[in-house]
């Protein structure tokens, strides 16, 4: 073990912070480039757009969770997180090169159809994302005790991996997106690849929290059951049915619905989403007294689900924003903006989690410090639908709205760790992420069909600014458990 690692040193928490900050980085290019060269250079429809975005999170809803369940339970290449970070890394790497040539794999493979091409790059960008994100973030955990010293780890992550998410809408705003795409492929590989060779990884992961549905030390771990799992993610079942429906109308499987008639399923699944996530916000469990340690896991859900059905909104469609309210710019001209917008997004979150936001949870708690922020959200995504018809105005609110990023980012994961067992931590952060990427599935097929058939764009900011506000609301009725776990850290230390 290096002795940066026994210390706890900040230059350990920037190596530990790599990794993530590889994924990071390559979810930035994508979300900078690909919608703006399926757009500008293929020429999808906003429809088809939405459909490529969606093959992401179907690829989160199982690469995370398997990953995470199978990275609880191996040990292979020295490490149980490590393996999957370098597979992950090497694919996302090479599939960042197969963006900007989607049209040349086409016609290499002999096939017309376009569409699939970039639903197949996209699925597998996002997978190869996926199964480095999980333990990416696990290995945090794993490494750290709870605490203080946690939370100090992912906000040094989001503070190294929002400061090269800022570099890369710097490139791409300075060069253009082509040339961060292949930047970014070497990096991603570079820092995917060697980092994890210098971590040293916990043989045996020990139980830390009390209230967990883990057995007494020293027992055997029974493995979760797929109803066991199903209990644990309620909240996001009204998510889960809405996926399916559109995957499966989309396939042609279920028939489509077009105009007024979809966007109302849409918003009847929307208030299903919304009173699933309610009755979890008041202490509402289906499965009983045997589940209502998970309650506090739930809650977590509900409340960051609503925070990612806004943000992934803006990511997909913030070029039709602009392209509709900013006139007289050439389609280069539209991706600059959009990628200045995302770069002062990242910037307000590269320097706060470490410099603002870890200080203030020190004093507030890490709860309340988040719920400020995502309300600070809220109201910045509302800004830009009222005022959002200038450059500088978009610019000087996307600013304001990366504060609410800076703690989506950073926070949600110190906090949700420590209400589960460290044992399952990749488990649990297979299903957290699923908070994440439902979300982004309802975000790219039903937000999807809505914004085509709105004559308004604005309309994508209105859906932002609503799903901050809920998920705000959803965070007043989570307690913090950050003065608990730090008690067990000063028991499990011997510090008095």
């Amino acid at each position: 073990m290096l002795d940066i690692q026994k210390k706890l040193a900040p230059s350990f928490y920037a190596l530990l912070s790599l990794p993530s900050t590889a994924m990071g980085f390559a979810l930035s290019v994508q979300i900078s480039a690909l919608s703006w060269i399926l757009s500008t250079k293929y020429g999808l429809s906003i429809h088809e757009i939405g459909l490529v975005w969606a093959a992401g999170p179907i690829a989160g809803i199982f690469g995370q969770v398997i990953i995470g369940l199978i990275s609880d339970n191996v040990w292979f290449w020295g490490g149980r997180r490590r393996p999957f970070i370098i597979i992950g890394g090497v694919l996302a790497a090479l599939m960042l090169l197969a963006l900007p040539n989607i049209g040349v794999i086409s016609a290499a493979l002999g096939s017309g159809a376009l569409l699939g091409v970039a639903i197949t790059i996209a699925l597998t960008l996002d997978l190869a994302i996926n199964i480095s994100f999980n333990p990416t973030r696990s290995i945090i955990a794993d490494v750290t005790p709870p605490g203080d010293a946690r939370t100090r780890g992912y906000t040094w992550m989001q503070t190294i991996s929002g400061t090269f998410g800022v570099g890369a809408y710097l490139v791409g705003a300075i060069w253009g997106n082509y040339t961060l795409i292949y930047f970014g492929a070497i990096l991603v590989l570079l820092i995917s690849v060697i980092p994890p060779f210098f971590i040293e990884e916990p043989r045996v992961l020990q139980s830390e929290n009390p209230a967990s549905d883990t057995p007494a030390s020293g027992t055997s771990q029974p493995k979760a059951s797929f109803g066991q799992i199903m209990i644990a993610i309620t909240p996001l079942w009204g998510y889960l049915l809405y996926a399916f429906y559109g995957i499966l109308s989309r396939l042609g499987v279920l028939p489509q619905s077009a105009g007024l008639d979809n966007f109302i399923q849409g918003a009847s699944s929307g208030v299903t989403v919304v009173a699933l996530a309610a009755l979890f916000a008041l202490n509402i469990t289906i499965g009983g007294p045997k589940f209502a340690h998970l309650i506090p896991f739930q809650k977590i859900l509900a409340a960051h689900s609503f925070t990612w059905l806004g943000i992934q909104t803006m990511f997909v469609y913030m070029f039709a924003y602009v392209q509709q309210k900013i006139t007289g710019l050439t389609d280069n001209q539209m991706g600059q903006v959009v990628s200045i917008s995302f770069l002062l997004f990242n910037l307000i979150a590269a320097i706060l989690p470490a410099t603002l936001l870890e200080p203030l949870t020190r004093k507030i708690g890490r709860v309340k410090t988040h719920l400020i922020c995502i309300a600070i959200m809220a109201v910045g995504y509302a800004g830009i639908w009222l005022f959002g018809q200038s450059v500088g105005m978009i610019y000087i609110l996307m600013g304001v709205v990366g504060i609410g990023w800076a703690a989506t980012v950073s926070l949600p994961f110190a906090i949700m760790s420590q209400t589960i067992d460290q044992s399952r931590m990749g488990m649990y952060m297979g299903l957290f992420n699923l908070s994440v990427v439902l979300p982004q599935l309802v975000a790219s097929l039903g937000v999807g069909e809505a914004v085509s058939e709105a004559t308004d764009k604005g309309l994508i900011f209105i859906i932002c600014a609503i799903s901050l506000a809920i998920s705000a609301v959803l965070w007043l009725f989570i307690k913090d458990n950050s003065t608990q776990a730090d008690g067990l850290q000063k028991i499990t230390t011997g510090s008095h």
